[in-house]
């Protein structure tokens, strides 16, 4: 079986946009799972994604109560025999593949969040890191960011960073 991804954290909205974009939209109609790596900031938004698709996510720094009581700080799951975890925040870039190495060693991809830049390298042992980076606020980045990807049979592929300009809200 094949299970199609669409990776998100840092939506943010509706501090940093109104509501997500349209891209993130179609994106999660066509996917099986969407996995949020944090900083939803209303629990709407979480609904929304649920609407379109099953949602494997965790709350961030910035999430309120509400969101805290619905989804936990670190989810875990296998997909299609990959095995994958979530969190928001990992610390600093230096170091980081031997802290997610020590931390998550039964683990083959982790998703992460909070800094709203793009990241995807694999550690000394194996482990994927991947952070999508933001769709509504990309910071220091020339756009706005979220990763697409196929679990199949054990393997991580095709995974694709998808940019997108920013629109005027």
């Amino acid at each position: 079986m094949t299970t199609r991804l669409l990776i998100v954290s840092d939506t943010h909205v509706p501090t940093r946009a109104r509501q997500l974009p349209s891209a993130v939209i179609e994106a999660a109609d066509a996917v099986d799972l969407v996995i949020h790596a944090g900083d939803w900031i209303a629990a709407s938004t979480l609904d929304q994604l649920e609407s379109h698709a099953e949602v494997l996510g965790v709350w961030g720094n910035n999430d309120p109560a509400d969101l805290r009581a619905r989804l936990p700080q670190v989810a875990r799951r296998a997909v299609d025999g990959v095995r994958f975890a979530v969190v928001h925040e990992t610390g600093q870039a230096t170091g980081r593949e031997a802290r997610m190495d020590a931390e998550f060693p039964d683990t083959d991809v982790l998703v992460f969040g909070h800094s709203h830049i793009p990241w995807d390298s694999t550690t000394p042992a194996g482990l994927r890191l991947l952070n999508p980076g933001s769709p509504t606020d990309r910071r220091r980045q020339a756009t706005c960011t979220y990763l697409t990807a196929v679990a199949d049979d054990g393997a991580l592929r095709d995974v694709t960073l998808v940019r997108l300009k920013r629109a005027r809200q």
